[in-house]
Order: structure tokens, then C-alpha cells, then sequence
């Protein structure tokens, strides 16, 4: 097959073939390389010796199963040679060290990429040259040569800015120009371009053209020199191409044995995802920085957005190369959180929360103000949810400029609420300022029960529904006759998981907390405790927080604690919120999904367990669609909302069982 034209390359049936047996050789499983920024300690002017240094890097690299590896800028020769790169016998020295470093790639799948300087037609071109299992595939050469400050290549190279051609480099005949695209036979997805260092720098970097022709991940090969405050400078540019591009970075920088003349180098190696820093050298260090890109997740954002469904390839070339010999899975080094909706480092966690609750507060205040009402009810349960809404419409009233008695915040005892819950939700509404009603509604639902003939007795899906239904119709009469606005208190996880009663608490005039998922109003419930003035909102919050997740619509235990946990019915909302998160941010397969939950939640819960619940998880998302196709009105606050009307436009009907036959592939024994 290796010796079939390209043309035949390219067709449906072939690559549909490849796929499949790379798939079962775990070459590229779940969309995953893993790809290393090199620093080598070089010395400057000494090619033989560079080789031997980039070689051992080299052996290190096969040894951690990397597929691709990207060196720093002109890094065989060293980047502060000076004039001495217009001397023959440096150039020399740089071509055969390069051969070296060709010969010792024979019998790897791995693709390095290196820099050196090259003289083509009497000029000297500063090149990216990339090889593989003693193969050259191809030779780029920077674009942006700098000029200014502390940078003079203009006294040295020539910008290779639109060449297309042929060159002949360590007796190969090698593609040379900047429109080149390095493609995986076996896998398209993976699709390398190369840009030099300050081409990343300039007003609009090559990478930009080449990502819209088809490149997914991008290979920088830089001598960045170190001055004060450049190093933040240089992540956030590194980070925001790649977000930008929806693409991987590998931005490989020069470091230890350049010339400390009238410059530092530091090594900061860096390699991002979509606007993630995956992983990152600490400066002034040599060797390998290794991690994962995931290009199902490249691929799938791209699949999303307008700016890449009409690929721009004029004039590109495209290179291809073979990971045929490839055998092992690629092992997993980069780390997944266990609640993506959630930051990690407390100081990032705050400003979100800060954020969200402002948009919350920003699309009620919007809503009041346009339908001229001055009044809303919420209805409070002292759990999280409706203890968020009402936080929310509180800061929606201030931003009004309305007086928080007209907040009807009302509790609606029943069968199954317990008396922590109960004088939670009373001590809530009353730190608030807001007036509190309080309206039982246990013979209002014996009544209904009488008038449909059920008993009372039969604890069963009817007997919950109707307590949850009868609290929105006094909900809502309650408004009509304050002349307000019912605020609804259900979260995105509820909602993709239909843990709602259609047309009960499943229905409000606005819903604020649509798109915020349990585990995230959990700490936006916490970060109100924590910076709150008062003592008496503070404990009563960090108490609702303490309490289980419970809808209370089956009576309490003999204690009197709650019997109804909602976390023992569906599963843990930490698990379905990770879930959702990669289901429907990125679209990814079951078994991906499974890979990153085991990953994610290691130590805390067995393989079975997750597996159970992702099976539970994509059950209820195809059955309650019809729930969602009817939402009321919310704002749409993260990356991933259920509204029909905004970021899922899902038929009620949709069938589950492709989704199941794939989880049930890798269902652990």
C-alpha cells in the first residue's frame, strides 16, 4: 500500500481502511499524540557536537513513545553564531550533522524537527527541517526575519516568505517553501505546519493561514532571547494562537550554550491546546517537555465554528508521512479535572463566580426592566438551587434599583421536607430582606389525589409529580396576583439528566440558573458565604451547602433526616457534570469519555461505578429531550447550555443505542 499513488491515497476506501487497523494498533486512540519540545545543551559553532546533544534527545524521546518532537531555531549550529553563519564550513558542518541526525532516525515513526541555516541559490535561508525514519520531508524556511532591538538576521538570511520549490539537502531531493502541510497517512487529523520564531510575533503569523488550510497542530522552532517580563508575555502568545487557531502549539525555544554575548536564552518550551497550556519547561533548563494533544478535540471545535468550514489551500502543499511501524498505545501523561466547570486555583474560582452571578443578575435586572415588572417569587426549598436564584434576584434587584421586599421568596411544606431544610430556607429569606410566605400545600395535593383517585399511600412517580406541580401553580398564581415575575431555580444538570417534573419545577417565567451545573452552584453558593458581610447569611448558606441534594418529595426517615438523596437515584452530580462536560462541549465517543472519567476520578471511584453512571447519563439525555425542547427563557452563562433555542438543537426523538453499543465495547468484566 506504502507504494499506491496519492491520488489513491486520498480516496474514501483506502484511508476508511487504515484507520481501522491503526485504530486496533492503538496508533492514535481516542484522537491522542504525544508529541515533546526539545532544548538541547548545545555549544555555539559546533554542529558535529549540537548533533550528538539533539541525538541523545532523540533516543529519549523513541524511549517515551513521542510521535512528534520539535527542536529550537537554527538549533544544530547554535542561533548566535553571528557572522560566523557566513562562513562555508559552519554551513558544511550543519548538513552533515543533519544527515547524522537522519541516519539515526532510521527505523522510528517519529517526525523531528530541527533548525539549521541553508544556503539555496546563494542565499541563506534560516529553515525548519523535518525528518523521519532517515527520510527528509521537508525543509520551511522563516518568513519574519528581524531587524531590530537586539535581533540582525537581515545581515545573515532571507526571508523564504512564498518559495515553492526543490532543494537538494543531504543528498535528498527535499520540498522547500512555506505553504507546506506535513499529513499522516493513516490519520489526517494529524497535520503539521511550521512557523520560525518571530513569524509568531508578526500582525498575522503564517500558523493563522495554515490552520485554515487544514493544519492541526503547529511546531514552533524559536530562539527567543530573556528580558524582564517577556516570559508572560511569550506563554499568553503561545496560549491565545493556539485558542485562536483551535489547533495544538509546540513552541520549542533555545536555551543553555547560546551566547550569553549581549543576550540570555532560557529554554521556556511550551506546548498548548485551544487556549490551554498543556504543559511547560521551568527556564533555564535542558530536555524534553512531553505531554498530549487531543486532536478529536481540535477537530470537533473546528467542526463547530465558521471560520474553518471553508478551508482557505491555495497554493499549499501537502507532504505525507507513515506511522505505520507504530505499535503502542499512546500512555497518558497530561491530567483531566474532575469538574471542568469549576478553576481550580482559588483566586481564578472567585473572579468566575464573581462573573457568573453578574451575568445571572444582568439577564434578570434585563428581563424585569422590559416587562415593567417590579416584583418576583421564587420559591425556596434551603437547597442549593432555589438558594442561588434568590442570591441572583437579589443582586438583579439591587442593579435595578428595586427594594427587596418585593421579592416574595416562598417556602411550600409537604410530605417530604424536613426541618433543616425548612428553617434554612426561612432564615435565608429573611437575612435577604425579602418577604417570606410561607403556604403548605400537603391538602392541596390530598385534595388532588381524591379528585384523580390515588392514594396517598402509593409513594410512586404520580405522588411526587404532583407536590413538585402543585408548588408552580402557586408559584405562578402567587405572581400574577403580586404582579411579578417567577424566577426558576433548575440547573443545567437537572436538565440534561431530566431530573425535572414536566411542567413542575421544570417551568418558570425566567430561568437564571439554566446553564450553571450543580457542581458549580455548589461554589457559587459557597463563594456568597465567603464574602458576605453577614455572619447570619454566611452560616446558613455554608449549612444549605452541607445538606444533601434532595427534590424532598417522599417523607423523611424516622430521624426525621431526608430519605430522598438525589445522588443515589441518578449518581453523583460530580460524575455527570464531568460528563456532560465532554459530551456535549466536544462531542466525544463514549469510550473517550470513559478513558477521561477513569483518568479524572482515579482513587475515588472503581471502574464500574463510572461505567454504571455514564450508561445511566446517556439513557436520561436521550429520553428527556422532550423536557429541554420547552425550556423557558435563560441566559446562557458557560461553554455548554441545553436551550433549544441557543446551543442544542436536538430532535425529542433521538435513539441512544449507537451511543450504549460503543460504551459497551469497554464494559469492564
Amino acid at each position: 500500500m506504502r507504494n499506491m499513488p496519492r491520488s489513491f491515497l486520498r480516496g474514501f476506501v483506502f484511508i476508511e481502511s487504515i484507520q481501522t487497523e491503526s485504530a486496533e494498533r492503538g496508533i492514535m486512540k481516542d484522537g491522542f499524540i504525544k508529541v515533546a519540545a526539545a532544548t538541547p545543551a548545545i555549544h555555539v559553532a559546533e554542529p558535529a557536537y549540537n548533533a550528538e546533544q539533539i541525538g541523545s534527545l532523540m533516543e529519549e524521546a523513541m524511549d517515551k513513545d513521542v510521535q512528534l518532537l520539535v527542536f529550537p531555531e537554527l538549533c544544530i549550529t547554535g542561533y548566535t553564531c553571528g557572522d560566523l553563519f557566513l562562513q562555508d564550513t559552519l554551513l558544511a558542518g550543519a548538513e552533515k550533522a543533519l544527515s547524522v541526525l537522519v541516519e539515526k532516525s532510521i527505523g522510528s515513526d517519529m517526525v523531528i524537527v530541527a533548525g539549521l541555516p541553508v544556503s539555496v541559490r546563494a542565499k541563506l535561508y534560516n529553515i525548519a527541517v523535518l525528518f523521519q525514519n532517515g527520510k527528509l520531508l521537508g525543509a520551511v524556511p522563516k518568513g519574519a526575519i528581524p531587524t531590530y532591538s537586539e535581533f540582525y538576521e537581515g545581515r545573515h538570511f532571507t526571508s523564504g516568505e512564498g518559495m515553492n520549490t526543490e532543494i537538494m539537502l543531504c543528498g535528498q531531493s527535499v520540498p522547500f517553501g512555506t505553504k507546506q502541510l506535513f499529513v499522516c497517512e493513516e490519520e489526517e487529523r494529524f497535520c503539521i505546519a511550521a512557523e520560525i520564531c518571530e513569524d509568531l510575533w508578526g500582525a498575522i503569523p503564517p500558523s493563522c493561514y495554515h490552520a485554515l488550510a487544514g493544519a492541526t497542530v503547529i511546531v514552533n522552532l524559536s530562539a527567543s532571547n530573556e528580558t524582564t517580563g517577556k516570559s508572560e508575555y511569550r506563554r499568553e502568545l503561545v496560549k491565545s494562537q493556539s485558542a485562536r487557531l483551535f489547533a495544538g502549539y509546540i513552541y520549542a525555544d533555545a536555551g543553555e550554550g547560546e551566547s550569553t554575548t549581549d543576550t540570555v536564552f532560557a529554554g521556556p518550551n511550551i506546548i498548548a491546546e485551544n487556549g490551554t497550556v498543556l504543559a511547560e519547561s521551568e527556564r533555564f533548563t535542558t530536555g524534553l517537555c512531553v505531554t498530549e494533544i487531543d486532536l478529536q478535540r481540535v477537530n470537533n471545535e473546528r467542526r463547530r465554528v465558521t471560520p474553518f468550514a471553508d478551508k482557505q489551500q491555495e497554493g499549499y502543499q501537502r507532504r505525507y508521512f507513515s506511522l505505520q511501524n507504530g505499535t503502542k498505545e499512546c500512555m497518558l501523561t497530561r491530567t483531566f479535572e474532575p469538574f471542568p466547570f469549576v478553576p481550580s486555583c482559588m483566586e481564578e474560582r472567585n473572579r468566575r463566580c464573581e462573573e457568573i452571578t453578574r451575568l445571572q443578575a444582568e439577564s434578570l435586572k434585563k428581563r424585569l426592566l422590559h416587562t415593567g415588572l417590579k416584583s418576583a417569587v421564587v420559591g425556596i426549598s434551603g437547597g442549593l438551587d432555589s438558594t442561588l436564584a434568590l442570591l441572583v434576584t437579589c443582586q438583579a434587584f439591587e442593579l435595578a434599583g428595586y427594594e427587596k421586599k418585593n421579592i416574595y421568596t416562598i417556602t411550600m411544606p409537604c410530605f417530604g421536607t424536613t426541618d433543616r431544610t425548612y428553617r434554612n430556607a426561612i432564615s435565608l429569606a429573611k437575612e435577604l430582606g425579602t418577604t417570606v410566605k410561607e403556604i403548605p400545600i400537603a391538602e392541596s395535593v390530598r385534595k388532588h389525589f381524591a379528585d384523580i383517585g390515588h392514594s396517598e399511600e402509593v409513594h410512586d412517580l404520580t405522588y411526587e409529580n404532583a407536590q413538585a406541580r402543585e408548588r408552580t401553580q402557586v408559584l405562578m398564581d402567587y405572581a400574577g396576583m403580586v404582579g411579578g415575575l417567577v424566577v426558576g431555580t433548575g440547573d443545567l444538570s437537572e436538565l440534561v439528566l431530566g431530573w425535572a417534573t414536566y411542567n413542575g419545577d421544570h417551568m418558570s417565567m425566567y430561568g437564571v440558573n439554566g446553564s450553571v451545573p450543580k457542581t458549580l452552584v455548589r461554589y457559587l453558593v459557597s463563594y456568597f458565604a465567603d464574602v458576605t458581610e453577614s455572619e447570619g447569611l454566611a452560616t446558613v448558606l455554608r449549612d444549605i451547602v452541607d445538606t444533601p441534594v434532595s427534590p424532598e418529595l417522599l417523607p423523611p426517615s424516622g430521624d426525621g433526616r431526608i430519605a430522598q438523596k438525589t445522588e443515589d437515584l441518578v449518581g453523583p452530580y460530580e460524575l455527570h457534570d464531568f460528563f456532560l462536560y465532554y459530551v456535549l462541549r466536544f462531542g466525544f465517543m463514549p469510550k473517550k469519555v470513559f478513558r477521561l472519567a477513569k483518568s479524572a476520578f482515579a482513587g475515588k471511584y472503581e471502574d464500574e461505578t463510572i461505567y454504571h453512571w455514564l450508561e445511566v447519563f446517556y439513557k436520561r439525555f436521550f429520553s428527556q429531550q422532550f423536557k429541554r425542547s420547552c425550556l423557558p427563557d435563560g441566559p446562557k452563562i458557560g461553554s455548554v447550555a441545553v436551550s433549544p433555542r441557543g446551543d442544542l438543537r436536538m430532535p425529542s426523538d433521538a435513539v441512544a443505542n449507537a451511543w450504549l453499543t460503543d460504551l459497551a465495547e469497554i464494559k469492564p468484566r
